[in-house]
């Protein structure tokens, strides 16, 4: 999906950073009562497959723990993780997790068992399974926000109409050239032709090993791994 971020063969999609704007703006909304509340908030993120927006988001507003699809947590980690900032005097703790965000004992399943797990889940969503699961291991109190489809709307940001506006502009003219098949991209800053060929069927995830996830965690963030 085009707020997602995963289309494979280009930088960005256009939309996402208008929903990077709006998850973000989410999470400092929650600090403000985070901060006079105490308690654990967890942010669910859109994303069901790629960890794009929540990784983006998280870092941007701050949050002190990351949960992505690509990769998968462990609840004990978690909780150490919320457990340091409480011996360190932090008195909250904001989780960005995304939607498709599965725990390792989830991810080791095969994909039938994993089927009728999800199936069988009595949460409505992930963040509510976690949040549980952090209140029953600490005790702390945990509340949930779940911007949901809100990520997806809106007036766009600045640079969301000046990559359309490239976008659109390049499409033309490979439209003038005659040059079918392609899908106009964005890479390095440049506008791009790629074959139709290339991208589909592909998804753009999150390498685990990227520098921005050793960046993130070289600041702090736990990524429950």
């Amino acid at each position: 999906m085009w707020f997602d971020n995963d289309l494979w063969g280009t930088d960005k999609t256009f939309g996402f950073q208008s929903a990077v704007d709006i998850a973000t703006n989410v999470i400092d909304c929650i600090h403000s009562t985070a901060t006079s509340h105490g308690r654990v908030f967890i942010i669910e993120v859109m994303g069901h497959k790629v960890g794009w927006l929540t990784l983006h988001a998280g870092i941007a507003g701050g949050a002190d723990i990351i949960l992505i699809p690509e990769i998968p947590y462990d609840i004990k980690s978690v909780v150490a993780a919320l457990n340091r900032r409480t011996k360190a005097g932090k008195n909250f703790s904001i989780l960005a997790v995304a939607e498709g965000a599965i725990s390792k004992e989830d991810a080791a399943l095969p994909k039938k068992e994993l089927k009728q797990k999800l199936k069988d889940n009595p949460y409505p969503s992930v963040s509510y399974k976690i949040g549980s699961e952090i209140q029953e291991l600490t005790g702390q109190e945990v509340r949930i926000t779940v911007p949901g489809h809100t990520q997806r709307g809106g007036s766009p940001c600045p640079y969301d109409r000046v990559l359309c506006t490239r976008l659109g502009s390049a499409a033309a003219q490979a439209v003038m050239d005659e040059d079918y098949g392609n899908m106009i991209a964005m890479i390095n800053g440049k506008t791009k032709r790629v074959p139709l060929g290339e991208v589909a069927g592909r998804l753009k995830t999150v390498d685990p090993d990227c520098q921005m996830i050793k960046e993130a965690k070289r600041i702090g963030i736990s990524f429950g791994d």
